[in-house]
């Protein structure tokens, strides 16, 4: 039987979330006859987890599915049991970078890459705490149909399955190993309010973002599109497409990747840096690996925390480190697009050496790019005065650091890229549920 990982990383309250994500994972087992683990990564304060575990031990019995809860202890003790396998020298600093005590969407995301290992998965398939599914005559519109319908499946074999084609006959022969969709709503970063307050700001602001060199006419285009997802039209019927998917069409909260790819590279563990979460679409893309974009599109929402002060404030450093993080992450992408087909191996596989090398490689990049973008930024925020001039001069007090951790960052993803292999070898012989302590067990129906 097919077996596959839904996951759901969570820092916040979200009982509503882990129900409706359970019912997800039924219709997976029931519509395709997979084995679904739904794994919930839980990075909660106490209040919540506890929450969260009553949420759990409510949760309807489904055949076909095995449902993980795994609290930070949990996690902590799975990621030990790997690291002392895999006998690496690295072993205290590598826990640090799938552990961090920070926000990472990066690390939350690769730890569940090793679980679905260890789980033995074929694919994990990703959503997000501050979402919901669209609604269509009253029945959820659940992304995993289209993931189970086409995920590992040769390309050319999904004549009938999708909706159309638009891919390089070239890459028929290659397997599928993405499939996504965006969402609807609110914007996906916080920068409506930026919009609202002085639109030549925002276009400023935003175009940070956009990699040097863009005509302008593109820079336009990319600007007025970005963090928007799929607009505000909900979903009224299915549309698939078979193509080399563009990374700024899908959204990490409706996603799923075959193990083909993230059994060979992970994503960068950077710490309260928004998007650095997306390299792996930008990996894929780059291999001319095919995917699937579908649009079942999630819908998003912003929680009452990110609109405290204190909630503001953070989301702005995360946003501006994402902002710093490009300088890097762009010139990786410019050289994954350059080795296009080069980046797999005979067998059709990501090579991870050549990921780790471009990586490594952009920790040498001029560092008055980003000094340059930290005052565009400072300049802009100012200029928009109450919250936004307070963030600014946070931006101001750890300056040199920012900078610095951007490229820190970047030195760390090359080290795990270069571990990743080991990791994700010895994560398959490790216990999941293993018990840390009085625990309730996971629930397996």
């Amino acid at each position: 039987m097919r077996r596959v990982c839904l996951t759901l990383p969570t820092h916040r309250a979200c009982p509503g979330t882990i129900a409706a994500v359970a019912e997800e994972a039924a219709y997976g087992a029931r519509e395709f006859g997979a084995e679904v683990h739904l794994l919930i990564l839980d990075s909660s304060a106490p209040a919540d987890l506890a929450a969260h575990r009553a949420a759990v031990a409510a949760l309807p019995p489904a055949p076909g599915v095995v449902v993980h809860h795994l609290d930070e202890d949990r996690q902590r003790a799975f990621l030990r049991e790997v690291l002392a396998a895999a006998g690496l020298a690295t072993a205290d600093r590598l826990l640090d970078l799938l552990l961090p005590d920070a926000v990472s969407y990066g690390a939350c995301t690769n730890r569940a890459f090793l679980l679905a290992e260890a789980l033995g998965c074929a694919s994990v398939h990703r959503r997000d705490s501050d979402s919901r599914y669209q609604l269509l005559d009253g029945a959820p519109v659940f992304p995993i149909h289209h993931e189970l319908a086409t995920l590992g499946r040769r390309a050319a074999d999904l004549a009938g399955t999708v909706g159309r084609s638009r891919l390089d006959p070239g890459c028929a022969d290659r397997t599928v190993v993405l499939a996504g969709a965006s969402f609807i709503g609110e914007l996906s970063v916080d920068v409506a309010e930026i919009r609202a307050l002085d639109p030549e700001v925002y276009r400023e602001v935003v175009g940070l973002s956009v990699p040097d060199g863009y005509p302008e006419l593109w820079r336009r285009n990319l600007i007025d599109e970005a963090f928007r997802g799929a607009g505000t039209t909900p979903f009224t019927t299915d549309l698939s497409t078979l193509t080399l998917v563009s990374p700024t069409r899908v959204d990490m909260c409706n996603v799923a990747l075959g193990r083909e790819v993230y059994g060979r590279v992970p994503l960068p563990p950077a710490t309260d840096t928004i998007g650095t979460d997306y390299f792996l679409l930008h990996l894929v893309r780059a291999a001319r690996l095919p995917g699937v974009l579908h649009n079942r599109h999630i819908v998003n929402y912003h929680t009452d925390e990110r609109r405290s002060d204190d909630g503001f404030l953070a989301y702005q450093l995360r946003f501006a480190k994402y902002l710093l993080a490009t300088a890097h992450l762009d010139a990786v992408y410019a050289g994954l697009a350059a080795a296009g087909d080069t980046l797999l191996d005979p067998a059709g596989r990501v090579g991870p050496a050549a990921v780790a090398a471009l990586v490594r490689d952009s920790t040498r990049i001029d560092p008055a790019g980003n000094e340059a973008r930290l005052d565009v930024l400072e300049r802009c925020y100012r200029s928009l005065g109450g919250r936004y001039a307070t963030a600014a001069e946070l931006f101001a007090g750890r300056r040199a650091r920012l900078i610095a951790d951007a490229r820190a960052d970047m030195a760390d993803f090359a080290l795990l890229v270069d571990v990743w292999g080991a990791l994700t070898a010895h994560a398959k012989g490790t216990a999941v549920n293993r018990p840390t302590g009085p625990r309730l067990p996971s629930v397996t129906p």
